[in-house]
């Protein structure tokens, strides 16, 4: 099986909230871009928030929009073996430098981990001495929760930390 690589996280010296996934999906590592699958409703929850249409707008604009606000993306993982998309189909995981976060956004106030895999690892980025969250996955395989009940916890969460 072929090790995949994951992204670089986005996140600078504004960033106050660090959404962290588990790993790009095979859209996403296609295009090199966090949340590349159109069913992926990220963008369309900070679109929604912020009043931009990020779910059509180019990833350079959603990243800007991102960065603007406070708000920074990384995943857990850093690299992997997996076929397919699924998070369960994830095997030899490495696991991201979270220490660097610390270096590059020393504004940083809390971490949101989207979906239960990515919330796994709480327990290291609670030594981090910031609070730590668990928000509803954005991955279209979360479809026990719909659109509206994901927006309202997004919403909550990033109002709560001056990002929506």
């Amino acid at each position: 099986m072929t090790r995949l690589l994951g992204l670089p996280p986005i996140a600078d010296a504004r960033t106050r909230l660090v959404v962290l996934g588990s790993f790009p999906g095979v859209a996403s590592l296609r295009a090199q871009q966090y949340y590349g699958h159109p069913q992926n409703a990220f963008w369309k929850i900070l679109g929604a928030l912020w009043g931009l249409p990020l779910a059509q707008a180019g990833y350079d604009l959603r990243v800007a929009a991102v960065l603007e606000r406070g708000l920074g993306v990384w995943d857990v993982y850093a690299s992997c073996e997996r076929e397919g998309s699924l998070d369960t189909a994830i095997r030899a995981a490495e696991l991201n430098d979270f220490a660097q976060l610390r270096h590059r956004c020393p504004e940083l106030r809390a971490i949101a981990h989207n979906g239960g895999e990515s919330f796994r690892h709480a327990r290291l980025t609670r030594a981090f001495g910031l609070p730590v969250h668990r928000l509803p996955s954005t991955s279209p395989a979360n479809a026990s929760w719909p659109f509206e009940r994901k927006l309202a916890a997004w919403g909550a969460l990033l109002r709560q930390y001056g990002v929506a």
